[in-house]
């Protein structure tokens, strides 16, 4: 048997006898068969395999609103250096030329063990134009947003007349606010600062970014400034499922968001790749509260990428192993690209429960749709157990088709079968196909467990080695009779031999 060989459809016979096995029985055949691996060398990680136990919760946590602290100031004074300096890792996205930054960004920090949630936001210009209207936006609508707010200048070129109108929009909206004169690098270059008192905004703290210096003084004042619990930012739940938007750049994952959000939350622009980002949303669809995750979108791999767009693709990687449910967007009007493909790959190997949306449904005339429906059966054939569902992000049309698939994908993530049960299943399967015999030997499976949920993992204690055909076959089966649609399955083994007898 090859790896490219299959085995037959599943005979519905199979399925009626899987049904009529009662709980009772399938509990009697899994205790002989665990009865039976004593009879097999059995390693330290095996008992605990087979002794393992679940107990997973859904509930939704309520959690304190967290204080906001808004960073705010004009392009590529070093606004996301300092965010990086004061959450102490690379988080923003960095890179010396302006405008890297373009959404509104938050994040989690910590200082002097006070919790606060820190916005890094695009560069504010006035009077903008095109996507740098969008980006000051963003910035406008932090201070909006935001308990106290930090305005970084760049003190070694002194105020300038957009710090000045700036100032205005921050006076406008009577948050307290601290002056940062960032890039002072050293103490010799400390009375360049002095020129910014003429903004009013009071003293100006002298930092370093880029090394760290004055930071902490900075966060001293700065806490001073915020609530112990935010007076504009709701009382987060901590249990909506996580969904992250990923997908090739300007397939429309930003105008999804914003059409789930209702409101402009993500910048949006022809231009392909303005999020640089992942940006987190809470919103409400279909009667259920989701954190939805806009990402960048990835134009090759990893490897192959420069720049920001290096540390967007790696952001982007990092979001998505923090979802729960990957939700890959395809712009129909375009063939489905070997950079799609992978986009899916990197899904699967994440261990995601899956989702895919066909954007830009509207657009779509006959001729294309042809030819996409064998691009998917060509191109995303193992991928076909993923709810599909053809969406217009910009209209907002059938918008509510990927709430049940959502919850689908989930479910089935989540999925457990009882170990009976599973091993019921895994005897009926073995009779009705065996293993090929090769090399004049025939693998048994002696037991079956499930090891975890989210994904679903299965263990198999073997007498020998199984091809991946036959563990395709497996899965196979286990989807034709549980389901697992949008999750994907993933089944290991244990080949252990019979304990040799002792005279």
């Amino acid at each position: 048997m090859s790896d490219e060989q299959d085995f037959d459809p599943i005979d519905p016979a199979f399925l009626q006898r899987i049904s009529e096995v009662s709980d009772e029985d399938a509990e009697a055949r899994a205790r002989a068969l665990r009865a039976g691996l004593e009879e097999y060398d059995l390693e330290s990680e095996d008992l605990e395999v087979l002794e393992a136990d679940w107990d997973y919760s859904d509930e939704p946590i309520l959690l304190p609103a967290l204080p906001v602290l808004a960073i705010v100031g004009r392009p590529n004074v070093g606004k996301s250096a300092l965010v990086n300096r004061i959450l102490g890792r690379r988080e923003a996205v960095v890179e010396d030329k302006p405008g890297v930054t373009r959404d509104r960004v938050s994040y989690q920090a910590e200082w002097n063990e006070r919790k606060f949630t820190l916005v890094d936001t695009g560069g504010w210009e006035p009077d903008a134009k095109g996507i740098d209207r969008s980006v000051a936006l963003q910035a406008e609508i932090a201070i909006e947003m935001a308990d106290s707010v930090l305005f970084v200048v760049d003190a070694l070129v002194g105020p300038t007349t957009t710090d000045e109108r700036v100032v205005k929009l921050l006076r406008a909206s009577g948050k307290p606010v601290l002056l940062a004169a960032n890039k002072i690098d050293d103490m010799r270059l400390e009375p360049e600062a002095a020129a910014l008192w003429s903004l009013g905004l009071g003293e100006p703290y002298p930092v370093s970014a880029l090394h760290g210096r004055g930071v902490a003084d900075l966060l001293d004042a700065a806490l001073k400034t915020l609530p112990e619990e935010s007076r504009v930012a709701k009382r987060e739940i901590g249990g909506p499922r996580r969904i992250a938007l990923i997908g090739r750049p300007n397939v429309g994952k930003s105008s999804l968001l914003n059409k789930a959000a209702g409101s402009e939350r993500v910048v949006v622009n022809e231009l392909a790749g303005t999020t640089r980002d992942p940006i987190d949303e809470q919103v409400e669809l279909g009667g259920k509260t989701w954190r939805f995750v806009d990402t960048a979108g990835i134009r090759r791999r990893i490897r192959l990428a420069q720049g920001a767009d290096f540390y967007a693709s790696l952001r982007t990687a990092a979001a998505l192993e923090r979802a729960e449910v990957a939700v890959v967007l395809f712009d129909v009007t375009e063939a489905i690209s070997d950079a799609d493909i992978r986009i899916v790959d990197m899904a699967l190997e994440s261990g995601r429960a899956l989702v895919l949306a066909f954007n830009k449904w509207d657009e779509l005339d006959e001729d294309r749709r042809y030819l996409l429906e064998r691009e998917i059966e060509q191109n995303l054939s193992h991928v076909a157990w993923a709810p599909r569902v053809n969406i217009s992000a910009k209209t907002g049309r059938h918008l509510e088709k990927l709430v049940p698939a959502l919850e689908v994908a989930l479910d089935s993530w989540d999925m457990r079968i009882q170990t009976g049960k599973l091993n019921a299943f895994i005897q009926e399967l073995t009779m009705e196909t065996p293993h090929p015999v090769r090399g004049g030997k025939q693998p048994r499976i002696l037991f079956a467990t499930q090891v975890s949920v989210r994904p679903p993992k299965f263990v198999l204690f073997t007498t020998g080695f199984l091809e991946e055909g036959y563990r395709r076959f497996i899965t196979r089966r286990l989807r034709e009779t549980y389901g697992f649609e949008g999750s994907p399955i993933e089944i290991g083994m244990r080949v252990r031999e019979k304990r040799k007898r002792t005279k």
